[in-house]
Order: C-alpha cells, then sequence, then structure tokens
C-alpha cells in the first residue's frame, strides 16, 4: 500500500519538475525583451534593415504586425497555444514558419553530435588504455594523463579555427565551410569531439581508479579470473557512474557547438538558436531553446534507463562495494609542483609589466626582451596574460566553487531538480551569456553569473549517481539496524564518499569554466576593454593568428598549464590508490 505512491512520486516529480522548468525558463525568454527595457520592435528592424531610419511609423508598424501591443503575456499564451497545436508561429524577421526551419537545423545538429560522439568515445578509450592495463596488472596508474588536459583545455573556437587553416587552407583536404555532403562533417567534429574525448577521458580514468581500488577485484585475481573477464567486469562498475556524465556531454556537443557551427557556417540549432536571441525574434527562440531542452531530456533519460540496466541487480542487492583509499606518494607532488611554479614564476613576472602600454612593434615576436611577444597594437602579452589572470582564474575558482556547492546541494535530491539541471545543461554558456547581459550589461560578473547557471549541472548529475550507489554499499545500508540516524547516515557515510569524487570532477571541469568564460569574453560579454582578459586576448589575436601565433599561443598555453594543476591537483588530493 505504501510502495505504489512512492513509485508514483518517483515517476511524477521528474515530469512535474522538467514541465515546470520548461515553461519558466520559455516564459522567462519570452518575457526578456520587456525585462530588459529595450524595444523589441527596434531590435526586429535593425535585425530587418540596418540602414531603415527606425521613425515612431516604422517601429509601430511593427508593433501592430507582431501584436507587440498585447503585452508578452498575451504573446507568450498565444505562442503555447500554437505548440500544443504543432506550430511555432512565423519568424519575426523572416516571417516564415519557425518549426520547418528549427526542426532542419536540429537534424544538423544531431548529426554533428552524432559524429563528434563517436570520435570522443574513440578518443577517451584510447587515452585510458595505459589506465585499464595498469589495473589490471595490479600496478598503480602514475599517468597524469596529460594529453586528456590538453584536450580538455583546447577552446572549441581556437581549434576550430586551427582545423580550418591547416584542413582547408594549408592542406585543402576538406572544405572549408557548409553542410554538404560527409566532407564536411570532418573537421567540424574534430573540433567537437577532441575537446570532450579529453573530459570523458579523465572521467573514465578516475572511475578505472577507483572502482581498480575495490576489494572484489583481488577475489577475482585470487580465484584465477582470466584479465579479459576482469576487464569487462571492471568497464561494466565505472560505466554506470559515467552515464549520466555521457548524457550531459552529448546534449553539450548540441547546444554548445555554436562556435564552431558559426565558424565553419554550419546550419545548425544551437547557431540558429543564438541568432534567433541576438535578433530578439522570440518565436524562434523559444522553439529553439525548446528543441533543446527536449533533446536533454531524451539523453539524459536513456542514460539513465542504461545506467539501470548495468547496475539494477547491483543496486537492488546492496552488492556494490566500496573503494580503498590511501594516501598519495610523494613522487605525485613532483609534476603539479613544478605546473605551480611555472604559473606562478610567469605570473609574478608579468605583473611587474605594464599591460596597456604599447611600448612595442605591431606583433613583435617574442624574444628575450619580450618572453611571449607583442599583440596587434604593441602591447606586452606577458603583461596582458598575467594581469588577466586575476580577471579569469579567480572569477573561475568561485564559479567552481558555487558549481560545487550547488551540484552536491541539487545532486541530493535529483528527481525534483531534474528540470532545472537539464535545462542548465542543454542551455550554451554564449546564450545564457547573452540573456544575463540583456538584464545586467557586460560585465565579469554578468559572464561569471551566467556561467554558474549552466556549469553545475554535470556535478548535480555525478553527485546524484554517487549517492544512489553509496546508500546501496553494504556498510551503508546496515547502519538503521546499528542506530545510525539519517543525517549521521549522510555525515558520517555519504558525504565522506562522495566529496572526493565530485571535488575531483569539479577540478577537471575547473577548465571548461575557465573555458566558457574566455568564449564569453571572446565574444565582448565579460570583462570590457581597455583591461586585459583572457578571451580578449585571444580574440584580439585571432585575426592574425597565422602570421603571428604567439599572439593566440600565449593565453592558450597558459590555460593549458592551469588545466594540468587542477587536475593534477584533484587527483593527487583526492586520488584513489590501491594499497599495496
Amino acid at each position: 500500500m505504501i510502495a505504489s505512491p512512492l513509485r508514483f512520486g518517483a515517476v511524477i516529480t521528474p515530469l512535474v519538475s522538467r514541465a515546470v522548468s520548461a515553461f519558466a525558463v520559455i516564459a522567462l525568454i519570452g518575457l526578456l525583451p520587456w525585462l530588459s527595457g529595450s524595444d523589441p520592435a527596434l531590435s526586429i528592424l535593425r535585425a530587418k534593415s540596418a540602414e531603415q531610419e527606425a521613425t515612431p511609423e516604422a517601429l509601430q508598424a511593427i508593433r501592430s504586425q507582431l501584436g507587440l501591443d498585447q503585452g508578452p503575456i498575451a504573446l507568450l499564451l498565444r505562442w503555447w497555444r500554437g505548440i500544443l497545436q504543432g506550430d511555432a508561429g512565423h519568424s519575426w524577421i523572416s516571417g516564415k514558419p519557425v518549426l520547418p526551419a528549427m526542426l532542419d537545423a536540429a537534424g544538423v545538429s544531431l548529426t554533428l553530435m552524432g559524429a563528434a560522439l563517436i570520435l570522443a568515445i574513440l578518443v577517451a578509450t584510447l587515452l585510458c588504455v595505459s589506465t585499464l592495463r595498469n589495473g589490471l596488472r595490479g600496478a598503480a596508474d602514475s599517468s597524469h594523463g596529460a594529453w586528456a588536459m590538453a584536450f580538455t583545455t583546447l577552446p572549441e573556437y581556437l581549434l576550430a579555427s586551427l582545423l580550418l587553416m591547416v584542413g582547408a587552407i594549408w592542406l585543402p583536404l576538406f572544405p572549408p565551410y557548409g553542410w554538404h555532403g560527409v566532407q564536411h562533417l570532418v573537421l567540424p567534429a574534430l573540433a567537437l569531439g577532441l575537446p570532450a574525448g579529453g573530459l570523458l577521458a579523465r572521467l573514465l580514468a578516475d572511475a578505472l581508479r577507483s572502482t581498480f581500488a575495490e576489494p572484489w577485484l583481488i577475489t577475482w585475481r585470487v580465484a584465477g579470473v582470466s584479465p579479459f573477464d576482469c576487464a569487462i567486469a571492471v568497464l561494466r562498475r565505472a560505466l554506470p557512474a559515467l552515464l549520466p556524465q555521457i548524457g550531459l556531454i552529448t546534449v553539450g556537443l548540441t547546444g554548445g557547438a555554436v562556435a564552431v557551427e558559426k565558424i565553419f557556417a554550419i546550419p545548425g540549432l544551437g547557431r540558429a538558436t543564438l541568432g534567433a536571441s541576438a535578433a530578439q525574434d522570440l518565436p524562434a527562440l523559444q522553439c529553439g531553446v525548446l528543441l533543446l531542452l527536449l533533446i536533454a531530456t531524451v539523453s539524459g533519460t536513456l542514460g539513465n534507463l542504461l545506467r539501470q540496466l548495468i547496475l539494477g541487480r547491483a543496486l537492488r542487492s546492496g552488492s556494490l562495494s566500496a573503494p580503498t583509499i590511501s594516501p598519495t606518494m610523494r613522487s605525485h607532488y613532483a609534476f603539479p609542483t613544478t605546473i605551480a611554479v611555472a604559473l606562478v614564476l610567469l605570473i609574478a613576472v608579468g605583473l611587474t609589466r605594464d599591460p596597456l602600454a604599447s611600448d612595442f612593434l605591431r606583433l613583435q615576436p617574442p624574444s628575450l626582451a619580450l618572453p611571449l611577444g607583442a599583440d596587434a597594437t604593441g602591447r606586452d602579452l606577458l603583461a596582458r596574460v598575467a594581469h588577466g589572470a586575476f580577471a579569469t582564474l579567480i572569477t573561475a575558482a568561485g564559479v567552481s566553487v558555487a558549481c560545487l556547492l550547488v551540484g552536491i546541494v541539487f545532486g541530493l535530491f535529483p528527481r525534483l531538480f531534474i528540470g532545472p539541471m537539464e535545462i542548465a545543461n542543454a542551455l550554451p554558456p554564449m546564450m545564457a551569456g547573452l540573456i544575463v547581459v540583456a538584464l545586467t550589461g557586460p560585465s565579469t560578473y554578468g559572464a561569471a553569473l551566467a556561467v554558474m547557471l549552466v556549469s553545475w549541472a554535470p556535478l548535480a548529475a555525478h553527485t546524484a549517481a554517487l549517492v544512489e550507489e553509496i546508500l546501496t554499499r553494504p556498510y551503508v545500508r546496515i547502519t538503521p539496524l546499528l542506530g545510525v540516524g539519517p543525517w549521521h547516515r549522510f555525515t558520517g557515510y555519504v558525504l565522506p564518499a562522495l566529496i572526493g569524487p565530485v571535488t575531483r570532477h569539479a577540478l577537471v571541469r575547473f577548465p571548461g569554466v575557465t573555458l566558457a568564460l574566455t568564449a564569453l569574453g571572446f565574444l565582448g560579454l565579460g570583462q570590457q576593454p581597455p583591461y586585459p582578459e583572457w578571451g580578449r586576448i585571444v580574440a584580439e589575436g585571432m585575426p592574425y593568428i597565422e602570421r603571428a601565433p604567439w599572439a593566440v599561443l600565449a593565453p592558450v598555453i597558459t590555460l593549458m598549464l592551469l588545466a594540468m594543476l587542477a587536475v593534477s591537483l584533484g587527483q593527487m588530493t583526492f586520488g584513489v590508490k590501491k594499497k599495496k
């Protein structure tokens, strides 16, 4: 009698969460022009014809034609009624039906997502071969995953530009832009798949190390189980915790491909939705966001179903074991210490130099007096990178801590917050940045808020998956019989087993947070000039990347060093290693 209402609540709560969250986001988007205080008629006029004079008569004609005089609530209700009838309305810019165009764009993005996901899984598999091999041999994995770190820290917009320059200009192997065949898929898939593969490799390596530290594997080896069977069992044990992350990465490859779609002129959903946001074409923007949310829901549901399929019996029987944690060996301090010293020296030397004075030749190459070269206006890149570290790194650290706290809290109630979780992951940081900037104006704090709003979801999904597994471990299941209350069980058993992997995950994603901030700075939505900021430094150097690559490589190499430090610290501080 009790189980049936509980099962009903377990089903209905996620549905209500998704529906309420989707309605709230669509309503916020519909109210955005009025909340920002701007005149949507003026934005539409500028999008249709930048040269036409914005006379009161022209603006009133647009308001009458689109029904803007009725107010945002009436427009929103009319749009929802149309959606229930399969009609997403007509574009305020082109006048064409929105739904067919957005469905075509979604098909393009899903195709690109599929190719990038296959590549990401292949890259992650290749990068984790050494971890799997060392674990099967019973040896500690001493690798730092330098390749995975490098792939993770490559900005997609920079990688796309490099691939375009090398693969389509220097070596004309692939077309530079468009979407007319398989040959147009290769470069964009590489630009999206390599960073996603690096991130997935770091998460998979972490899950493999944790699994190899579980005591059941020792029993299997003593019993003479073959290495192949052990490898299959280890993968089956490690993959379920990753499946929610794979679902979130999949959605990110769809909505987060805005920069790549823009560089390669791909008519995808992210690019179309971002364009609608910039033009305040509300019907197109609302339809694009709704499709992104549907893709996020389907991906998340499939990931959870696969996870339940793999771990279902173990979850129900409470037979999941816990890893054995041991202190970090001293040899593992050498790598992060070296990186930290290099970063401190770079920033310390750069802070003594002027980042705003144009004292050098335009695009002057690196030398002893100018270690990183000069930018297009003759400013010292070492000084700009060092001073930009405070604007970027401190902001990224604050955003990462906030995402960690929000992710843990929301992840403890996954059914209640599944809707916000999927929406946060479906919205690209660029789109969130445009929404926040429309309300607050471009600033460092606005960019930080935008990134935080969309970056906590993977940590929440990881928390939810880990909590479910931890609660089924035998030593946790038996605590109520020993008189341990729920709060003591959470603080004494669940939280200690949870905090290490999630914090390590947050450190792995720290470079991604930094990249998101630099991407917003790249678009001019973050710190405003003349103050140095890493994304703005990259944006200023991109037009000269072919003749003066140091203008772009300076902040990118610094970012890669930062990523290696963050991931190494996570592995060193919260690492899971086997006792000898």
